[in-house]
């Protein structure tokens, strides 16, 4: 007789997605917090152009997931198309581990990164869906937990890359501490798949049909042809401004259509829904737009303009590197995630949860708040250097809108936008925040420090500018929200009973969190 496997429990399935997706985010991230400085400070890039390259690559990050997701679903399977990404990606960043400080094999490194990030994001968020499937009290408490993962392994190599440059670069040369540090973003996917391998029969039941079939390489040959067909396009778009700018105009002309097509094919009562998921998609692009920041103006902010030391009462606590700065987005998510959770939760149980187009409302304020934060700072700062301490409340605020913007157009667009058209959708979406990387990168120009440039006194004036800008427009974001929320509300209620029983798309944190309605 033959002898059962015991049954596999939801908790140790999760637990293998969970970790592979920790260490993913370790990697893509460990390497993030170095990129454009990478660009500057060994590539010769100026700021301006670091700022694009970057803005374009992040742009093709974002948007290759709504194909990947169907490549996981439809082609190769959730589960393998998800090792596959993860492989992919460990190879990117091998290819950053390498000495050189040709332009184009860093470009060629990136295109990897870019397929296998298509390959890996959208599958290793369904696998979560599907371990849960049909129990939606769990799977909310499972994605709160997930982007702990995210922020968990975020926060790591965000802390860990820089400091392992600096401590490599002093004593083998800079050459060697920089690639040592992208090398270590590759030891991680390593270790992430070592892991999977350990754990791989959590995972064997679940998955989506084409998991279930042995590899069929009339399917897999062509994706792998395109796969690398992509590498080397994305090579070409990074290594010319002219064709990402060109790009980026596709895609917003791409955006456009997407929504005139969906609107003309709509019937009268699904117009409303339409127009509201359209204004949505702006303001998701506008809030990633203030997203970017973080890579580029905040962190070349970081390296011009802060006093590194972390003082208190007078008592000198510990030094950062500039770059570490962006780790404050992730221990402010992990700090707020618990209040924020309990809040909703209190508010709940008493019918006062507040509406999704409120928390749109209050997040844009947020934001506004902290980038208004660094201009106060300003005003303090000591020959040009505002005190570490800004930067903690400035990502504070910052931090606070993400968490309450996050995830709540997909969420609404899954809500309003007809079944049949949720592709369409998808795909626009998914577009939508590619290009918002990219237009974060040209605003991120508005504070190119020149070379005669080298007084904090004058860069700060710079860079406090376009943070009181982007305060403003914030401001104007939150007034439009509160011009939508008579609507938003109307919407709910008419929509208020198939939305329990609807299945949201796939979310994107600020890429990948799904917050659910």
């Amino acid at each position: 007789m033959a002898i059962q496997n015991p049954p596999v429990s939801q908790n140790r399935s999760f637990s293998a997605v969970f970790l592979i997706e920790m260490w993913e985010r370790f990697g893509f991230y460990g390497m993030q917090v170095l990129m454009v400085t990478f660009l500057m400070k060994k590539l010769g890039f100026v700021d301006t152009k670091a700022n694009l390259v970057w803005g374009a690559a992040a742009a093709l990050i974002y948007a290759t997931p709504a194909i990947g997701g169907w490549v996981g679903d439809k082609l190769l399977g959730t589960r393998r198309t998800m090792l596959i990404g993860a492989t992919v990606l460990a190879l990117g960043y091998a290819m950053l581990w390498i000495p050189s400080n040709n332009p184009y094999m860093v470009y060629c490194a990136l295109g990897v990164i870019v397929v296998g990030n298509g390959f890996f994001k959208p599958n290793a968020g369904n696998l979560v869906r599907k371990i849960y499937e049909g129990d939606e009290t769990r799977i909310d408490s499972a994605f709160t937990i997930y982007y702990m993962a995210v922020n968990i392994g975020s926060m790591i190599s965000m802390t860990l890359t820089p400091w392992i440059r600096n401590v490599v670069a002093a004593r083998y040369g800079d050459d060697m501490g920089w690639h040592t540090a992208f090398g270590v973003c590759s030891i991680g996917l390593i270790l992430g798949l070592i892991n999977y391998i350990f754990m791989r029969r959590a995972l064997a039941h679940i998955g989506s049909p084409a998991d279930e079939r042995p590899m069929e390489m009339r399917r897999a040959l062509p994706v792998f042809a395109a796969g690398i067909v992509l590498v080397f396009v994305v090579a070409f778009i990074l290594q010319s401004q002219v064709v990402a700018r060109a790009c980026v105009y596709t895609a917003g002309v791409i955006i456009l259509c997407v929504f005139a097509h969906l609107i003309r094919s709509s019937q009268k009562n699904e117009r409303a829904g339409l127009i509201a998921a359209l204004v949505l998609t702006v303001q998701t692009i506008f809030f990633f737009i203030f997203y970017s920041q973080m890579a580029t103006s905040l962190n070349l902010f970081a390296q011009h303009n802060v006093n590194l030391s972390f003082d208190l009462f007078g008592m000198h606590l510990f030094n950062w590197i500039p770059e570490q700065y962006q780790n404050l987005n992730a221990i402010w998510i992990v700090v707020l995630s618990p209040i924020l959770v309990l809040i909703y939760n209190t508010l709940g149980r008493v019918g006062k949860d507040p509406s999704i187009a409120f928390k749109f409302a209050l997040g844009f304020a947020a934001v506004a708040i902290g980038f208004f934060m660094y201009g106060v700072g300003g005003h303090s700062a000591v020959n040009g250097q505002v005190s570490s301490w800004t930067m903690v409340w400035g990502y504070g605020w910052y931090s606070l809108g993400e968490m309450l913007v996050s995830g709540l157009g997909l969420a609404m667009i899954a809500r309003y936008v007809p079944s049949r058209m949720g592709g369409f959708m998808m795909g626009a979406y998914y577009v939508a925040v590619g290009l918002s990387q990219y237009l974060g990168s040209i605003v991120a120009n508005a504070a190119h420090i020149p070379d005669n440039i080298t007084d904090p006194v004058q860069s700060l004036a710079i860079y406090v500018s376009l943070f009181n800008k982007l305060g403003f427009v914030g401001i104007a974001c939150v007034v439009v929200a509160l011009i939508m929320l008579p609507l938003m509300n109307r919407l709910s209620a008419s929509h208020s009973d198939p939305a329990v029983n609807h299945h949201p798309l796939p979310a994107v944190r600020s890429e990948e969190f799904d917050n659910r309605a």
